[in-house]
Parts: structure tokens; C-alpha cells; sequence
């Protein structure tokens, strides 16, 4: 085993593998350990803040617009300009840090790739550090990977690449310093801008950021004091980092203007990112007797409340000079049956044609099959422009209320709950096996679509509102009883596996407790 060299107060307890040596360097490692130093505590601080904003929540408060930050959302700011490797975004595809699907990515056409670190990765030790290890490799434009007789190299021309580092919620449970866990984000983003920041800057772009799950300006403002201490750390002109904000919960709606403010020096815009989005609602107001979503399916982004949320956001960016990007269409190519092809690739094409006619700069894909259909429908509207944050939305008004007019409330099926059980089943033995990206049922799976599944199932087995359109009401021994069901439906198409049947045990567990889990990903971590 390779030994490391370890500042003081640091401890590893991850397997040190041939090549994690190149990422786990002295001097890297020395500054994961000053940034979780100086703001580890704050970090600690800002999560013990959601936990009481939530109790609030429970108890029936509403969120608003905050009235102390009136200045800034009637302030005249812009943020800094973007640099010219982010100026076009039209199509950003994302996918998880394994090696074959990094090289497909940046060679699949899309103007820039977000690799993650997060939602669509498992992040077990391996999977972190050979992430890190494939990151240097791409930036170098060195990775290659031979497999089943096929050799994956980097094209020419290739998408210009954004990281999305862990959110503040999770931990990285094999590093200690001072004998604590350290922040997983934190983690991920020091490691990348050690070791590829200035060889970025030597190439013509920099080190470009997507930062997750945030709930208030406040935590915004954390990661600009990241980024202001990383900066100097490494020598870098302040301003030199760039990060785009996913708006993923519904308290970030309320302070869009204001997360936009605390990294003004540093902000490439906001991402709807909707489908995490959803989630927030549902967690948010689970003890709300008048909350009760319909079917996932039908909780598309023209639902009142998800429309005025793409809207606010558009305007928001644009009014200060920001890219606006559009969410993921979780569909994808549907190769054995033209039909149900044609019909999901219509939905992707509605769905980015309606971004791009609102004003939107961009949009995701979860599919490099995608790239080419989504680039049409903004380029349409686009033509040669590499965005249209000109296009300003005076016509848009969004009230708080319209923020929160949660509907359509039914149809709640049978199909639809047992749609919930099985891909939470299939995503969360997917992910226990180290897959946190996964096609299920013709739609690209990722912790936060799974995280509607489940959410939905708990909320509805205790709303009065949570009826079968045939008028049952959806209790947790109706759930108790599908779950063997669906996970025999989802062994017949995986084949059999340990991981699917304890999936089926957490699913069961996580659904019907009486306490609701703030993320399935943080009990699941600690099984992995």
C-alpha cells in the first residue's frame, strides 16, 4: 500500500490504491485540511439553520421573499462578466466521474459537460478518488481508456467542463481532520482546484463550478469565502473560479437575486434544476394537509408552481447579467421501439423549445443520444447568439403565493405509487452497488428523481389528501405489501442481487417510518 504524506491532524481511512497518490498529494491534502479549518464550522453552523428553519416549516410557517434583503433584489448590480469559455451554453450535458462516460461526454457534442460528483454518483471512496484521477487526466486531455477491444480518446474539439462538487449536507466519512468527518464538498472542490486550476487557466477556460442543494444566500456566501481563501491559497487573480448555482430548493427561489449578490465575483448564473427541485417541495411541506402532489409523471415543468419558478429564475439572471440553463430532460433514447422513441424524444423537444422561447441560455441532457435534438431547438431560437441574456422579462411578475400554488393534486394512481416503490428499489440497489446514474423505465435515474419516488410514497400514506383515484387511501401496509411486488419486477430485469433486496428493506423503512429522512443518500452512505 502507498504511503502518504498526511498534515498534522489529518487521518485517511480510505484504501489507498495504485494511482490515488497522484490526487492525495501533501500539499493538496494540506489545503483540504485549511479550508476545513477556517470554515468547517460554519459549514456545521448553516445545517443546524436548515434543521430549525424546517421545524418551522413543519410547524405551518410559509417561506417569503426576505424583507432585509429588499436592497439587493431592488438594487442596480450585475454580476461580473462571464469569461468567453462560458458565454455559450446552449446544451450542457452531465453524467457521474467514471472514466467512459467522461470521455463520452466531452466528445458528445454539448457545449460544455457538468462532471459530477453528486447526484449521479455513488460517492464511495473509489468512485471519489479515481473521479479526481480522471479529472487530471481530461483537463490534460491525456484520458484514453481501452475496453472490449474498443480505444475511448478525447476528440479535437470537446465541451468546456464544470464540476459539481458534493453539497453541504454530506460528509466525506474517509477523511478526518481533528478527528471529525469533513465537508464531502469541500473535499472534492479543494482536490480539483489543487491539481487542475492553473493547467485550466493555461488552456483558455478555468476552474468552472455547479454548487448543489443550497437553501439560503447565506450558504452562498460560504462558498465564496471558499473561493476567495482557495484564490489566494493558490496564487489565482480573485474573480478566477466561476460557479452556476443549481436553484434546487424551493427556500432558493425565495433568494435567487440574493445567491446571486454573495457570488457576484464569481457567478456564471443560475440552473433550474427541477427535478430536486420537486423533492424540496414535497420535504418542505410533508406535514402540510393541503400539500399533496399528483403522480410524478404528471408534475411536469407546466405545473403553476414549477412554471413560476422557471420564469423567476429567467428574469432574476438575466435583470443582473447571468446565464440562465434550463433543467435535465430525464428522457432518453428508446433504442428497441421507434414508437415509444418518437414520443419520449417529442417530449425532449418540447420541453427545451419551450427554455429556449422563454429566454433560457441553456439547457441539460442526461444523454450524449440527446445532444444534437436539444441543440436544434435552442439554435432555432438562438441562431448564431451564443445566449440571449438581452432577451430581459419585464412581462414576468411571480408573487411568493404563485411560488407555492402546488397543483395538479390528482390523479394519485395505483400505477403511479407502484411506478414510486420500483424505481426506488431499482435506483437505490443501483446505487448500494456503486452506480448512482441509472436508466429505469426509459428515464435517466439520479438520487433526485429517486428522491420524489420516495418522498411521495411517505407523504402520501399520511395526507388525507393521499387517495387512489379509485378512493383508497394509499396506507403503509398497501406500501408493504408492493414492495415485495415491485422488487421482483426489478429482479426480472436486473437479475438477482443483495443490493436490490436490502434496497427493497431501506425503501420499505424510509417510506413508511414515522420520521421522514432528510436524504435517503445519507443513511445509504453509510452502507457503502
Amino acid at each position: 500500500m502507498t504511503q502518504l504524506t498526511l498534515p498534522a491532524g489529518m487521518e485517511i481511512i480510505g484504501e489507498i490504491k495504485p494511482g490515488f497518490e497522484r490526487v492525495l498529494t501533501a500539499d493538496a491534502l494540506a489545503l483540504v485540511a485549511k479550508l476545513t479549518r477556517a470554515f468547517e464550522p460554519r459549514r456545521q453552523q448553516l445545517l443546524a439553520a436548515r434543521v430549525e428553519r424546517a421545524k418551522r416549516l413543519d410547524a405551518g410557517e410559509r417561506p417569503d421573499f426576505l424583507p432585509e434583503t429588499a436592497h439587493i433584489r431592488n438594487g442596480d448590480w450585475k454580476i461580473a462578466p462571464i469569461p468567453k469559455a462560458l458565454e455559450c451554453r446552449r446544451v450542457e450535458i452531465t453524467g457521474p466521474v467514471e472514466r467512459k462516460m467522461v470521455i463520452n461526454a466531452f466528445n458528445s457534442g454539448a457545449d460544455s459537460y457538468m462532471t459530477d460528483f453528486e447526484d449521479s454518483n455513488t460517492p464511495n471512496w473509489d468512485n471519489q478518488i479515481t473521479g479526481q484521477v480522471n479529472m487530471i487526466d481530461a483537463v490534460r486531455k491525456t484520458i484514453s481508456l481501452e475496453q472490449n477491444g474498443k480505444v475511448y480518446k478525447l476528440n479535437d474539439k470537446i465541451a468546456t467542463l464544470v464540476v459539481r462538487p458534493r453539497g453541504w449536507h454530506l460528509d466525506e466519512k474517509h477523511v478526518l481532520v481533528d478527528g471529525k468527518r469533513i465537508s464531502g464538498g469541500i473535499f472534492d472542490f479543494a482536490l480539483f482546484m489543487f491539481h487542475n486550476a492553473k493547467e485550466q487557466l493555461a488552456r483558455g477556460a478555468g476552474p468552472y463550478f455547479y454548487l448543489p442543494k443550497m437553501e439560503s444566500h447565506l450558504e452562498a456566501r460560504l462558498w465564496n469565502d471558499i473561493f476567495v481563501a482557495t484564490q489566494t491559497e493558490l496564487g489565482l487573480p480573485q474573480g478566477t473560479i466561476k460557479a452556476t448555482v443549481l436553484i434546487e430548493t424551493i427556500l432558493a427561489a425565495f433568494e435567487m437575486d440574493e445567491i446571486l449578490y454573495e457570488l457576484r465575483e464569481h457567478s456564471s448564473g443560475l440552473n433550474a434544476g427541477r427535478w430536486d427541485y420537486i423533492f424540496s417541495c414535497i420535504k418542505k411541506f410533508k406535514l402540510d394537509k393541503d400539500f399533496c402532489l399528483a403522480d410524478r409523471a404528471k408534475v411536469t415543468m407546466t405545473a403553476p408552481f414549477m412554471r413560476a419558478y422557471a420564469l423567476l429564475l429567467l428574469k432574476t439572471c438575466h435583470k443582473r447579467n447571468a446565464p440562465a440553463i434550463g433543467g435535465m430532460a430525464a428522457l432518453i433514447p428508446i433504442k428497441n421501439d421507434p414508437e415509444k422513441n418518437d414520443i419520449a424524444m417529442g417530449g425532449v423537444r418540447t420541453d427545451k423549445a419551450r427554455d429556449a422561447t422563454d429566454g433560457y441560455d441553456g439547457g441539460w441532457v442526461a444523454h450524449p443520444g440527446l445532444v444534437d435534438l436539444a441543440m436544434t431547438e435552442f439554435k432555432k431560437v438562438l441562431g448564431d447568439r451564443p445566449n440571449q441574456i438581452e432577451k430581459q422579462r419585464p412581462d414576468v411578475e411571480v408573487k411568493g403565493a404563485e411560488l407555492l400554488d402546488f397543483k395538479p393534486e390528482a390523479p394519485i394512481t395505483e400505477a403511479g405509487l407502484r411506478y414510486n416503490i420500483n424505481v426506488g428499489i431499482h435506483y437505490l440497489g443501483a446505487w448500494l452497488a456503486g452506480n448512482g446514474c441509472v436508466p429505469i423505465h426509459n428515464l435517466m435515474e439520479d438520487a433526485a428523481t429517486a428522491e420524489i419516488s420516495r418522498s411521495q410514497v411517505w407523504q402520501w400514506i399520511r395526507s388525507p389528501k393521499g387517495k387512489l383515484e379509485d378512493g383508497r387511501k394509499v396506507t403503509a401496509d398497501m406500501v408493504r405489501a408492493m414492495i415485495p411486488e415491485e422488487l421482483s419486477k426489478v429482479k426480472q430485469t436486473v437479475g438477482e442481487g443483495a443490493s436490490y433486496d436490502r434496497a427493497a428493506q431501506i425503501f420499505e423503512q424510509m417510506s413508511t417510518s414515522e420520521t421522514f429522512a432528510e436524504f435517503l443518500t445519507l443513511p445509504l452512505y453509510e452502507e457503502i
